[in-house]
């Protein structure tokens, strides 16, 4: 009996590095299994991803397209976290221009697998065309829930089959609501999601049994295709080049082995919140009057930024 044939997998992800970064992780364990990665992004988002270990660095490939300028998207932005929140639909208007490249790159390559986001609903019938996956299904193309108020999502759906609590809050809904709409992009997130799941195969889910496995038998039964569990995909254990930033983190863990369990408060609102200088101040000085310890993690502003940070 012969070698198996090594696989080749392309994984192409939405612009936002809470994307990019996990399927990172997933494609360091595919290559740790010996297959053949190609890791479709953009020039800028790539240079910013952590190093690929040495090991691994001859299984996964970086495939670099380039954005088209985009009205409305400042020169240079290539993730979400290039751009104030209202501006990210221009940038899904950008990464449509995409397609062209894209097919190209799977039609020379021929990849066996092609794992992609929920943002590039062109990309099943492109896949369709190539022999990759299956004609689409129009369910949840447009969506199926006749949920359309924000109070409608504050409790646990009526196809939810079992006793659960899961639900929105009420400014979690309104939020929500939002993916419900067509934006500048031209199309709605619903829309985009609804069209990928719709074309795939198998839907990869960033969970494990462990956590939700009702959940993910759910998944599976309403779409007709297998809802696989991938574990969390945590970043892996990287080594510190930067011996400053090994220091600082030393004595931050010499803080927290100090403190009683459960004490510490964390404080991060992801890499796409952008608030003012004003509002940064007024977090901090409540955070000093709590009196509670606490930990907070925030990017430093770049020197040429405007009025506004990250946290």
């Amino acid at each position: 009996m012969g070698e198996p044939k090594q696989l080749h997998v392309a994984v192409f992800p939405w612009l936002a590095f809470g994307h990019l970064i996990p399927y990172l992780e997933l494609s360091k364990l595919i290559a740790q299994k010996g297959q053949q990665v190609s890791f479709i992004s953009t020039p800028r988002n790539i240079q910013r991803l952590p190093k690929i270990p040495p090991n691994l660095a001859q299984n996964i490939n970086f495939v670099i397209l380039n954005l088209s300028p985009t009205e409305n998207l400042p020169p240079k932005a290539e993730a979400t976290a290039d751009v104030p929140f209202h501006t990210i639909p221009y940038l899904k208007r950008a990464f449509d221009g995409l397609q062209d490249s894209l097919a190209h790159f799977l039609e020379t390559s021929k990849p066996d697998w092609v794992i992609c986001d929920f943002a590039p609903h062109w990309l099943p019938p492109i896949t369709t065309r190539l022999g990759f996956f299956g004609p689409s299904s129009q369910v949840m193309i447009n969506g199926d829930d006749p949920r359309t108020l924000p109070e409608h999502f504050t409790v646990s759906p009526e196809w939810v089959p079992f006793p659960s609590k899961i639900a929105f809050r009420l400014h979690e809904a309104k939020r929500f609501l939002d993916h419900f709409e067509v934006n500048p992009s031209g199309l709605s997130d619903l829309y985009r999601f609804g069209s990928v799941i719709a074309g795939s195969d198998a839907i990869f889910i960033r969970s494990c049994m462990e956590l939700e496995a009702d959940f993910l038998r759910l998944v599976a039964e309403i779409h007709g295709k297998p809802a696989i569990p991938l574990g969390i995909l945590p970043p892996s254990s990287a080594v510190v080049a930067d011996a400053q930033e090994e220091d600082a983190w030393l004595t931050i863990n010499e803080w927290l082995e100090k403190q009683n369990e459960g004490s510490v408060v964390y404080v991060a609102f992801g890499s796409e919140l952008t608030i003012s200088q004003e509002q940064l101040n007024e977090l901090a000085l409540g955070m000093e009057l709590s009196g509670l310890p606490f930990l907070w993690a925030l990017r430093k502003r770049p020197a040429d930024s405007a009025e506004g940070e990250s946290c």
